[in-house]
């Protein structure tokens, strides 16, 4: 029972980082709006950068339910698989570039967090 809790709470970790992450990309993707405060006052505007907020402070109570049922050490290195998936939904999602070192840094943190999960 405890097992498929912590499950979940890590998923929705996952879900919730990378919906912020992703959100918050998507807000600051605007023309150049010439001054800094412009951009800023354009990018507060969107609602992307409120779904981002969002996400972030249902992760911040995730992540605290997450760690209260699992080591510090494992649950920080469970964590690492959202860099893995903001990553690849950054390149889905954003066009962005995966040079073969990205990709390589990748797969270790993928085998990483494979390793730590599994033990």
């Amino acid at each position: 029972m405890q097992s498929s809790i912590i499950f979940t709470l890590w998923l929705l970790n996952i879900v919730l980082d990378a919906g912020g992450q992703l959100a918050f990309k998507a807000a600051a993707m605007s023309p150049d709006s010439g001054s800094l405060k412009q951009r800023w006052l354009h990018m507060a505007a969107r609602p992307w950068i409120w779904v981002g907020v969002i996400c972030f402070v249902f992760e911040f109570v995730v992540w605290l339910a997450f760690l209260s049922l699992v080591p510090l050490a494992e649950g920080i290195l469970l964590g690492m698989i959202n860099i893995v998936v903001v990553m690849l939904a950054g390149r889905w999602l954003f066009g962005e570039k995966l040079s073969p070192m990205r990709v390589l840094g990748v797969c270790l943190i993928a085998v990483g967090v494979a390793i730590v999960g599994g033990a």
